[in-house]
């Protein structure tokens, strides 16, 4: 049965990690940020390629992330989770060497009493109000923190994809301040949009995740996913005839459309439909017409000589970015939401 292909390009993933890597300076070591699957894209895959490309730290969102990703990559990288020691965490954190970015007095004190020798990290809120630790939890947890081995100070910028916004500077200052006080760990601040900001917010460790698979801020980032859709059936319609859920497109005149095999059911989200993106034969776009629904999409294939059995949705005409422009989100969004109705395929060039 024809199925939908998402193509992964595994060598286009290694290039961008290069890329990073040589603008993160040579001083500075790149990591990898693999959380959610690897944004979707899958990390049994990802993951082996970046560590043969120069990868040896990587950092995932959760404990069982971690533990599946030591499986993946062995004993040898460092792997360090976001969401630092949450409870019931500590027996996945010994048993697979998995380093927690320790986020609250609460997680300190509870890393202290139950894997007191366990490396950890020390997560800082220098202004985004999420995750990390005030300047008033470091003085409570001081005991605390002697007590545990620290081997790295990180925090995360609010706005970096928007190189010229104010808390841009804030943010990095907060960091240097804390970070006098920890003069023997190592730093981290930079995510994709970061390493762009420019040499200050590199430091001794970058951590870039998005801009890995194409995705924005990082503009000079290769594509990495493709993703062709099966044509189930081609009819025509006339003049004044509307297509799918709300009658919301009208046929202007005698029309073409396609029916194609996805929907928001596999991640195109539904607010990206009704012309504002195309499906590609080849070079050719043809306009989405109606509203994407669960399973189905339409299209207008007017003027197409032969009407191919797939359709492209993401190429080199179409990013990640240009789908979730359209529909009013961003290329994170999109990437993780791609479903898993699709014949994953991966491709791997030589370098």
């Amino acid at each position: 049965m024809a199925r939908a292909k998402l193509t992964v390009d595994l060598t286009a993933i290694r290039r961008n990690w290069r890329a990073l890597d040589a603008l993160s300076g040579c001083d500075t070591e790149t990591a990898a940020v693999l959380k959610a699957n690897s944004y979707g894209l899958g990390i049994t895959r990802t993951a082996p390629a970046l560590a043969a490309e120069g990868a040896k730290t990587f950092f995932v969102a959760l404990a069982d992330e971690g533990a599946e990703l030591r499986e993946i990559l062995g004993i040898k990288p460092k792997i360090y989770i976001l969401s630092g020691l949450l409870p019931g965490d500590e027996k996945l954190c010994r048993d697979y060497d998995l380093t927690p970015c320790l986020n609250s007095v609460d997680q300190i004190r509870r890393m202290a009493a139950a894997i007191p020798g366990h490396t950890s990290a020390l997560q800082i809120d220098s202004g985004m109000n999420r995750l990390g630790l005030e300047p008033a939890d470091l003085t409570e947890a001081t005991d605390h923190i002697a007590k545990i081995r620290a081997d790295l100070l990180l925090s995360h910028l609010a706005c970096a994809d928007e190189p010229s916004h104010p808390q841009n500077r804030s943010q990095l200052q907060v960091f240097k301040t804390v970070a006098r006080d920890f003069p023997d760990l190592r730093r981290s601040l930079a995510a994709t949009g970061g390493i762009l900001l420019g040499s200050d917010f590199h430091h001794n460790l970058t951590r870039p995740g998005i801009g890995l698979f194409g995705g924005a801020p990082f503009s000079d980032g290769l594509p990495v996913v493709s993703l062709s859709l099966p044509v189930i059936q081609v009819r025509e319609v006339e003049e004044g005839e509307s297509v799918g859920y709300g009658a919301t497109w009208t046929a202007p005149e005698t029309r073409q459309v396609a029916t194609i095999s996805a929907g928001y059911a596999d991640g195109l989200l539904r607010t990206a439909g009704n012309g504002q993106v195309s499906l590609y034969a080849g070079d050719t776009p043809c306009p989405m017409v109606g509203r994407i629904s669960m399973d189905l999409i339409t299209v207008d294939v007017t003027g197409l000589e032969t009407v191919p059995s797939h359709l492209e949705i993401l190429n080199e005409h179409q990013t990640v970015d240009d789908l979730a422009n359209a529909a009013g989100t961003i290329g994170y969004e999109f990437l993780t939401s791609l479903g898993d109705r699709y014949e994953r395929n991966y491709k791997e060039s030589q370098q």
